[in-house]
């Protein structure tokens, strides 16, 4: 277990990479926007950036609606 603060809150998860964090939180398949420590991820990099205590992770997912 780390403890990663997500989208502003401590939260521990058994996540060893950002892909582990998106699958763990549900939105695995789902359009989302990744930014790790202030650097915005594309998909291909989430299953090879490996998660550390104290990493700040935002999660920005789409939601369709009128």
């Amino acid at each position: 277990m780390k403890e990663l603060i997500i989208n502003g809150s401590k939260r521990e998860l058994d996540a060893s990479t950002v892909e582990d964090v998106v699958r763990l939180l549900g939105l695995e398949g789902r359009p989302v926007v990744a930014e790790v420590n202030g650097e915005v991820l594309t998909l291909e990099r989430w299953a090879d950036t490996a998660t550390e205590p104290g990493m700040s992770i935002e999660l920005v997912h789409f939601v369709g609606g009128g």
